[in-house]
């Protein structure tokens, strides 16, 4: 529990408020020896430091960095490295991902419910006040373009952009829903959307460090579920905030509500990743491990590897990789430009879809704004429903394929995108041609499922 505690924002907070006196890492510890301190302590020593739980047979790992200027895993069976956390704490910081990605996620189609709401109140049309449905998916469409290569740098790691960027998140909403006119909101909901997105880019590499390549498609694919949790129960949340919310002093109109509400999701979230989330960059994780070690022997020459990697970059190398690479590896790379125009599309239908929903379920079937949102969970049935034949087909057919190096053609892994490109234009024709009021409200809702 106190490695835990002491690898997150809150135990980070404290290690600074403390002068690094609580909380303390091994390398920090007078009592623990290391393997890099000097060579006559190291000859006094009978056994080399090992971390609790740590396998013995590191010993010859630990001595083969003994004497050397390179800061690496303490051998295979490192407890320090996610790779080889106890399976519940791998379990947790899925879940806080998949929490985090909800509390996000859920902020764009929220907004949903209270476009006509927007639009009386500004005096603006329907199709402008959809715009802060728009703004926000472009920001944070935009978004991780700048904070997925930040939180590859090791000085900065991942827990401190998530939980940074989900403070501004918090932060941002009250501006929003006190927006004095159509522009304000509109710049707000694009800057929400913007701070929002790095669990868009990062969710599944947090995921990813955390398993080894044969189980980590079981993690990404529930994270994967989480982001369509999220636009799926928005609009249940913000239809019966926008129906039932109280016009006071305080809350002016309606779309204030939906608004409002994202403070106390993204406020209690960011209340449970503060204190729960721990670092899980591997070259965050030794970057700190080196500079511990630098501080205890004295050593400037102690370095990690993504810190000499780092270090070796200029800043024309550091503004190539994270501004022009993603481009140039973008079209150069067929499959590459292949799955990002795929992506796209998905994400293009998905939103356009949802601004059909009040035309099927309020104008043909008088739906409530309330009983709308709940029509969207046809989205979330859907994707839960697909969860164990997918899991059934990867323990089965793919995870058996993997070599001893955990490796395995990309190809293989397209095969279930195969099967459900199909059912798309087959779940649009379905509801297309179900949404009519002569048409039980039941089948469109299945159609979207």
């Amino acid at each position: 529990m106190s490695a835990l505690l002491r690898d997150t924002a809150f135990g980070q907070l404290v290690r600074l408020l403390t002068g690094k006196r609580v909380f303390q890492y091994d390398e920090e510890r007078s009592d623990v020896q290391s393997p890099h301190d000097s060579a006559d302590a190291i000859e006094k020593s009978e056994s080399f430091v090992r971390a609790p739980d740590s396998d013995p047979t590191d010993l010859p790992e630990l001595e083969k960095h003994a004497n050397e200027n390179l800061i690496d895993w303490y051998g295979p069976n490192d407890p320090e490295n996610p790779m080889n956390w106890s399976t519940a704490k791998k379990f947790l910081v899925t879940a806080e991902i998949c929490l985090l990605t909800v509390s996000i996620y859920s902020g764009s189609s929220i907004y949903a419910p209270a476009v006509e709401s927007v639009s009386e109140t500004f005096g603006v049309s329907t199709v402008a006040a959809i715009l802060g449905l728009t703004l926000f998916v472009l920001g944070y469409g935009i978004g991780p373009m700048i904070w997925n290569p930040m939180s590859e740098v090791p000085y900065i790691g991942r827990m401190p952009v998530y939980i940074a960027t989900l403070a501004v998140f918090v932060a941002l909403q009250g501006p929003t829903a006190k927006s004095s006119s159509f522009g304000m909101l509109m710049v707000f909901r694009f800057l929400t959307g913007f701070f929002g997105s790095p669990v868009l880019a990062t969710g599944g590499a947090t995921c990813a460090e955390l398993y080894t390549p044969a189980k980590r498609t079981y993690a990404i694919a529930i994270w994967g579920v989480a982001a369509v949790c999220g636009p799926a129960l928005g609009p249940v949340i913000g239809g019966y905030v926008t129906e039932y919310g109280p016009i006071t002093s305080t809350f002016r109109a309606s779309w204030e509500w939906p608004i409002s509400t994202l403070i106390w999701i993204g406020g209690a979230c960011l209340i449970v990743l503060f204190f729960t989330l721990p670092e899980t960059s591997a070259s965050n994780i030794l970057f700190r491990r080196a500079s511990c070690l630098r501080r205890r022997t004295g050593n400037p020459k102690l370095m990690s590897k993504p810190e000499i990697d780092a270090q070796a970059m200029s800043t024309r190398d550091i503004l190539n990789m994270t501004l022009i690479h993603p481009f140039t590896l973008n079209f150069t790379e067929p499959m590459v430009f292949l799955l990002n125009l795929y992506i796209a599309l998905i994400y293009g239908l998905l939103y356009i879809w949802f601004e059909s929903f009040p035309i099927v379920f309020i104008g043909m079937h008088g739906f409530t704004l309330a009983q709308l949102g709940l029509a969207y969970l046809g989205l979330l049935a859907g994707a839960l429903v697909i969860v164990p034949p997918f899991f059934w087909w990867m323990h089965k057919y793919l995870e058996p394929q993997f070599d001893e190096n955990g490796e395995i053609y990309p190809e293989k892994r397209l095969i279930p995108c195969f099967v459900g490109a199909f059912f798309i234009p087959i779940c649009l024709f379905w509801f297309g041609c179900s949404s009519s009021p002569d048409i039980h409200w039941i089948m469109p809702i299945i159609g979207s499922a």
